[in-house]
C-alpha cells in the first residue's frame, strides 16, 4: 500500500512537470524561430547591422524587397518622402482655423520594440486634418487579377478618435495630389478607425451604376471579433484586404481571418436594387381599418364598479404614537442668523431668518399636525374599460402596393471597379504619433504573405522577445480579467492540498500502543459506602499490573484488526479521488499556461512550419512572371 500511495505522488507530480515543460517548449520554440530569422538575414545582409542600445533584443534588418509582380511598394527607410505628395489644399465645409491640411509627417523609428534601420511614416499633429499621397508604379485594373492590398498601422500612444485607412484614389485625369483632400475622387477606402468606443476595420467601394453612372458607396460588414485589442496594446499589427475576381472578399488582421464575405450579398446598401419598389403615389383609403382588436361593444361596466374611488385611503388602524407635539412646529427661524448689512429692504423685500428644524422635536416622535399614514385602497379599481375582441372590420397593417423599380439593374461583377492610380492618407486625428509601413499592393497572396514575413513578423518576434517574463504577463492578465485570479489560487491551492492529502508520511502502525480493551461487563451496583478501604487498594494494584503487562506483551491479532477495520474503507476512498482531482489539476495548469501562451506567442510563431511551403510557391510563381 505505501508503494500505491507512493508510485501516485509520483504520478502527479510528472502531470505537472509536463504541464510546465509544455510552456517551457512553446517558449523555446518561439526562441528558436527568432534566432532562425536572425540568421537567415544575416545570411542575406552581407555584414550591414544595426544596434540600439535601448533594444533588449537585436536583429540584423535588411530592407524587404518585393519577390513577384507588385503595383507598388513602401518601406521609408531610406528616410525621406521623395516619392510623395504632401497636400496643400483646404478642406471644404470647415471652420477656417482647421480647414487647412497642416498636419505634419515624418519617418521615425517605433517608440517602442523598434528594429534598428526600419523606418515608418508617423503623424505628428494634433486636432488637425492631414493629407499624403504617392502614385503606383502602374494603375491597377480590375480585370483577371486578385487584389492585394496591406499595410502596418501602430497606434504608439493609443487612439481617442480619428483613423488609420488609406485610400485608393481612381484613375482620372484631374487627378492631383497636390489638390489632395476628402473629396478627391477614390475606389476604395481600407483600415482601421475609431472614436469613442467603436472599433471599425473599414472596407467601403465605390460602385458605379451601369444605368446613370452614378457612383455610390458599398459598406461591408462589420469584422466578426472584437477589435479594441489592435487599437490599445500598443503593437504593430498588420492590415490586409483581398478581393478576388469571383467577387468575394477577405480581411485580415496579423494575418487571422476577421471578415469574410462576398461584394454581391454582403455590403450594405447591395449592390443591386431590388426589382420592386413601392409605389410613391399610392395612399391609404380612409376608411382602411388597421385595428387587430376593439373594444367588446356589447361590455357593460358592473354596478358595483366606483371609479371615483382614489388609490389611497388613511389607515384606520393607525395610532397617534404618544409624546407627539402638535403644537410644535417642524421648522423654526433660524435664532443665531442675522440680517445682512447690504441688505435693502425696498429692493430685496422683508428679510426673512432661515428655518432650521425645530431642536423640541428631535427628542419626541413628531411636531406638528398629526396625520394618519396612506394605504392603498382595497376598494379601487380605477377608470373601467371595456375588454378587447377581435375587431371583424379589421383590413391588416396598409402598406403601398408594389410597382417596377425603374432603377433596377443587375450587375454581377462588382469586382470591375474603377481602375486606380496613387495610393493617399487623408486622415483627422486627436491622437498623434499613428505609425505607417510597409505598403504594399499586389494581385498575389503569396508576395504579400513573403513581404510580411520579411518586415512585419521581424517586429512581432522583436516585440515578442522583449515583452515581461510569465509573471509579469500573469499579473497583467489578471488586472484586465479578475475572474483569473480564481484560477490562480486553484492552480497554486489545488496541487498543494493534493500532495498533503495523499503524500504526507504517515505515522508507522508499529509507531501505535494499542491499550487493552476489557470485554464488556453487565452493569453492577455501586459499592457500598462502608467496604473496606483494603480491598480498593488491592483493586487498583491489580489494574496496574494488568495495564504494565498488556504495554508490554505483543497486542492480541484480534484487537489489531479491530484497530484497523476502518482503514480500507479510507484507502478506497482516497483513492477513488485521487485520479479526477489529479486531472483536474493538470487541466488547471493546462488553461493557466494556454493563457499566458496566447498573450505571448505571435502568428508568425508557426512560420518555420510553413516556410518551405512558401518558397515552392513563391518559386512556381517567380517562374510564371
Amino acid at each position: 500500500m505505501k508503494l500505491w500511495w507512493g508510485w501516485a505522488c509520483v504520478l502527479l507530480l510528472s502531470l505537472l512537470a509536463l504541464s510546465v515543460a509544455e510552456a517551457q517548449d512553446d517558449l523555446e520554440m518561439e526562441e528558436a524561430m527568432v534566432e532562425d530569422m536572425v540568421e537567415d538575414r544575416e545570411d542575406s545582409a552581407e555584414g550591414e547591422k544595426g544596434t540600439d542600445a535601448n533594444v533588449s533584443f537585436q536583429v540584423t534588418y535588411k530592407t524587404p524587397v518585393p519577390i513577384g509582380e507588385v503595383y507598388f511598394s513602401e518601406t521609408f527607410d531610406d528616410g525621406s518622402l521623395d516619392r510623395w505628395q504632401v497636400s496643400k489644399t483646404m478642406k471644404e465645409d470647415a471652420d477656417d482655423e482647421i480647414a487647412k491640411y497642416d498636419g505634419k509627417w515624418s519617418v521615425e523609428q517605433l517608440k517602442e520594440n523598434k528594429v534598428p534601420g526600419d523606418m515608418g511614416l508617423v503623424l505628428k499633429s494634433r486636432a488637425k486634418h492631414h493629407a499624403i499621397a504617392s502614385l503606383l508604379d502602374r494603375p491597377f485594373l480590375f480585370r483577371d487579377d486578385a487584389l492585394v492590398v496591406q499595410y502596418e498601422v501602430n497606434f504608439q500612444d493609443g487612439i481617442d478618435c480619428g483613423g488609420a485607412y488609406i485610400k485608393l484614389l481612381s484613375d482620372e485625369d484631374d487627378l492631383d495630389l497636390e489638390q489632395f483632400n476628402d473629396r478627391t475622387s477614390y475606389t476604395i477606402m481600407f483600415g482601421p478607425d475609431k472614436c469613442g468606443e467603436d472599433y471599425k476595420l473599414h472596407f467601403i467601394f465605390r460602385h458605379r451604376s451601369p444605368l446613370n453612372n452614378d457612383l455610390e458607396e458599398k459598406h461591408a460588414k462589420r469584422a466578426d471579433v472584437d477589435l479594441k485589442k489592435f487599437y490599445t496594446d500598443k503593437k504593430t499589427h498588420l492590415y490586409t484586404l483581398v478581393l478576388n475576381p469571383d467577387n468575394s472578399y477577405e480581411i485580415l488582421v496579423d494575418q487571422s481571418s476577421v471578415s469574410r464575405g462576398s461584394l454581391l450579398h454582403d455590403v450594405v446598401p447591395p449592390v443591386n436594387p431590388t426589382k420592386e419598389i413601392d409605389d410613391p403615389t399610392d395612399s391609404k383609403a380612409e376608411d382602411w381599418d388597421e385595428r387587430a382588436k376593439i373594444p367588446d361593444p356589447e361590455a357593460v361596466k358592473p354596478d358595483d364598479w366606483d371609479e371615483e374611488a382614489p388609490a389611497k385611503i388613511q389607515d384606520p388602524d393607525a395610532v397617534k404614537p404618544e409624546g407627539w407635539l402638535d403644537d410644535e412646529p417642524e421648522f423654526v427661524a433660524d435664532p443665531a442668523a442675522n440680517k445682512p448689512d447690504d441688505w435693502d429692504e425696498e429692493m430685496d423685500g422683508e428679510w426673512e431668518a432661515p428655518q432650521v428644524p425645530n431642536p423640541v422635536c428631535e427628542t419626541a416622535p413628531g411636531c406638528g399636525q398629526w396625520k394618519p399614514p396612506t394605504i392603498n385602497n382595497p376598494q379601487y379599481k380605477g377608470k373601467w374599460k371595456a375588454p378587447l375582441v377581435d375587431n371583424p372590420h379589421y383590413q391588416g397593417v396598409w402598406s403601398p402596393r408594389k410597382i417596377q423599380n425603374p432603377d433596377y439593374f443587375e450587375d454581377l461583377a462588382p469586382f470591375q471597379m474603377t481602375s486606380f492610380r496613387a495610393v493617399g492618407l487623408e486622415l483627422w486625428s486627436m491622437t498623434s504619433e499613428i505609425y505607417f509601413d510597409n505598403f504594399i499592393i499586389t494581385s498575389y497572396k503569396e508576395v504579400a504573405d513573403r513581404w510580411a514575413g520579411d518586415s512585419w513578423g521581424l517586429k512581432k518576434l522583436v516585440a515578442s522577445a522583449n515583452e515581461p517574463g510569465v509573471f509579469s504577463q500573469l499579473t497583467m492578465a489578471a488586472e484586465e480579467r479578475p475572474w483569473l485570479w480564481v484560477v490562480y489560487i486553484l492552480t497554486v491551492g489545488l496541487p498543494i492540498g493534493l500532495t498533503v492529502l495523499f503524500c504526507w508520511p504517515k505515522k508507522s502502525d508499529d509507531d501505535y500502543v494499542y491499550k487493552k480493551v476489557d470485554p464488556p461487563k453487565p452493569d453492577v451496583e455501586e459499592e457500598e459506602e462502608d467496604d473496606d478501604e483494603e480491598e480498593e487498594e488491592e483493586e487498583e494494584k491489580g489494574d496496574q499490573a494488568a495495564e504494565a503487562k498488556a504495554t508490554e506483551s505483543p497486542t492480541p491479532a484480534g484487537q489489531r484488526e479491530d484497530m484497523r477495520s476502518l482503514s480500507p474503507s479510507l484507502h478506497s476512498h482516497s483513492s477513488s479521488l485521487f485520479l479526477p482531482l489529479s486531472l483536474l489539476t493538470c487541466s488547471l495548469f493546462q488553461i493557466l499556461f494556454s493563457l499566458v501562451n496566447i498573450s505571448s506567442h505571435s502568428p508568425f510563431l508557426f512560420q518555420k512550419r510553413r516556410k518551405r511551403r512558401r518558397r515552392r510557391r513563391l518559386g512556381q510563381l517567380e517562374g510564371t512572371v
